[in-house]
């Protein structure tokens, strides 16, 4: 079984901002899937159980926002006894631009708050990451700002490319394995 989770803050506020692109993207997943909602409430977070390519997974977003990820993932993984190397956390990457996405097996956090609580609530770093970049040449804004700032219509846009492809990515880690995937993906 796989846990996949899109990382985001909860309140509407936030919807549509670069720090939820892991949330557009489970978004995305769901509607692939046939529309399928996060119907149960636990630990939390959101989510729901199904199947991808034969697979059994779970789809989920934490509730707790951004900075405290790991709260939910962890007892979410236990409970389940999801195989931590079987996590897979979609999430923004500030040092990617748009329309590049980095898949990784393993790895720090640099920098990111939501995969710093991951990791210390996991005590580990091997869980499957789906970087998605949201990095522009905005100039005089603090990075703060910056991630809980709203995209444009134009690079929302842009952004729902990158977005298809990370989901694409996550889709060939299920079907094809983290190896392969990251050859497939990383290289563009």
């Amino acid at each position: 079984m796989k846990l996949i989770v899109g990382l985001g803050n909860p309140e509407i506020k936030y919807a549509f901002t670069r720090h939820n692109t892991g949330f557009l993207a489970v978004d995305e997943l769901l509607h692939r899937l046939g529309n399928i909602s996060l119907d149960k409430d636990k630990f939390n977070g959101i989510f729901t159980k199904t199947k991808i390519e034969n697979e059994d997974v779970i789809i989920a977003k934490p509730m707790t926002y951004m900075n405290n990820s790991g709260e939910f993932i962890r007892p979410l993984a236990d409970f389940y006894k999801i195989n931590y190397s079987d996590i897979i956390v979609i999430y923004d990457e500030l040092a990617l631009p748009i329309g590049r996405i980095r898949v990784t097996k393993e790895g720090s956090a640099a920098g990111h708050n939501g995969i710093k609580s991951i990791i210390a609530n996991l005590g580990t770093e091997k869980f499957i990451k789906v970087r998605i970049g949201i990095k522009d040449d905005k100039p005089f804004i603090s990075q703060i700002d910056f991630v809980l700032m709203k995209y444009s219509p134009d690079e929302l846009k842009e952004q729902k490319k990158n977005i298809d492809r990370a989901v694409d990515a996550v889709i060939s880690v299920i079907k094809n394995g983290i190896d392969k995937t990251m050859n497939d993906f990383n290289a563009a």
